[in-house]
């Protein structure tokens, strides 16, 4: 039957303890009185007397120690809710935890939910991807022994994550001791004029190398990703002077550039022009040659038809040799048999002026045959008159 079925004066199914004595009949449940039992229950599980005691005193320690009883209970479900939130952690993606037990490396965990013993285990989180930066700056002596600033940028991550974490105390720092130690090993074999010029990308490699093995050496498990040589100057009071002697490294520079490049451009002209006076010469050389050979030839063969005939290949010779002297000349020698005297006849003289001119095109024909035959007259009538005159004079 239920505890507030109707049609009873007296209920012993109260859950309040009411005993079935509602006072009003639509009245509040008695809070404290549902508390107190809720604790006695507890303190029951958890192996403590209940509060059901009789009198004044029993119901004074029933209420004591179930209060205790309560407190305990709440203080267990703190310290395994504590105990349960530190027993797991998460690494993230970027990271490496490194596990210490009592002090002394366990393990080297990858990402993902990790378990440890609170209180016996820490966990050092270490970021592995990351690339971080430090700078390095100061004056030093290079091997010629003079100043120079430099100022360095060092790119690096974490490579090991136990030997970062173990056996260093201040990574930062042990990186900046070792960066100058090697940029002023490198900068003190160098001279001057490869730091502050040409052998700064050298210098850069040299130092990473350097600083790498440093690094390894210290066990730090820092791994260089790159160095970088912002700038190299001189000591500021000499500073104007290193610049001028920078420009006229330049100026130096850009002449041997320039005379390179004529020389590049005169030096091919020049071969060809030795090459083709070279071909020339050999050239003329083979025709000077065939043109022997052809002479030599053609006086064998001319001294063969000699000895055959020699008066009249001497009067054939010395014809060819008057033409080829006489041949371009406008003057004409007649040679004849009644006197020893040539005669000259100045045919550019006699058609000097004497000729001429064509009055049209179409007694062209006519006009050439009268001044032929006007010439031929004319020296007729001088060979005449110088043959008149030569035998007058032997007379």
């Amino acid at each position: 039957m239920a505890w507030n079925e109707p049609g009873g004066n007296r209920n012993d199914n109260d859950p309040w303890g009411t005993g079935g004595r509602r006072g009003n009949d639509q009245g509040p449940p008695d809070l404290d009185e549902a508390l107190k039992k809720g604790l006695d229950k507890l303190n029951r599980m958890l192996g403590g007397k209940g509060g059901s005691g009789s009198g004044n005193n029993g119901s004074s320690s029933g209420g004591s120690s179930g209060g205790f009883g309560a407190i305990l209970a709440i203080a267990a479900i703190l310290v395994v809710g504590y105990v349960m939130y530190q027993s797991f952690y998460t690494v993230d993606e970027q990271e490496r935890a490194v596990v210490l037990r009592f002090g002394e490396y366990s393990r080297t965990e990858s990402p993902g939910l990790r378990f440890k013993v609170p209180l016996i285990d820490n966990v050092y989180k270490v970021r592995v991807t990351n690339v971080r930066t430090a700078q390095s700056s100061g004056q030093m002596l290079t091997q010629d022994e003079n100043l120079v600033t430099v100022d360095l940028q060092v790119q690096y991550r974490v490579g090991d994550a136990k030997a970062y974490v173990l056996n260093i105390r201040d990574s930062n720092q042990a990186l900046a001791f070792a960066t100058d130690s090697a940029l002023r090993h490198e900068v003190g074999s160098s001279s001057l004029d490869d730091v502050l010029t040409e052998g700064r990308a050298e210098l850069a490699v040299r130092v990473e190398q350097r600083l790498q093995s440093f690094l390894r050496d210290y066990g730090a498990g820092l791994e260089i990703v790159r160095v970088n040589v912002e700038s190299t100057q001189p000591p500021g009071p000499v500073q104007d002077a290193f610049r001028e002697v920078q420009r006229a490294r330049e100026d130096e520079q850009r002449l041997k550039e320039e005379a390179e490049t004529y020389r590049n451009k005169i030096v091919p002209e020049a071969r060809g022009q030795a090459q083709r006076m070279i071909e020339e010469a050999s050239a003329y050389k083979e025709e000077v040659i065939e043109r022997a050979r052809g002479e030599t030839a053609r006086f064998n063969q001319l001294l063969a038809v000699y000895e055959n005939a020699p008066a009249v290949t001497r009067e054939r010779m010395y014809i060819q040799a008057l033409e080829q002297v006489l041949g371009s000349s406008s003057k004409i020698f007649v040679d004849t048999e009644s006197s020893g005297n040539m005669m000259y006849l100045p045919l550019d003289r006699l058609t000097q002026g004497r000729l001429p001119a064509n009055s049209s095109g179409n007694s062209g024909s006519g006009n050439q045959q009268l001044d032929i035959q006007t010439l031929t007259d004319q020296v007729l009538q001088e060979l005449r008159t110088r043959q008149d005159t030569n035998i007058r004079r032997s007379r």
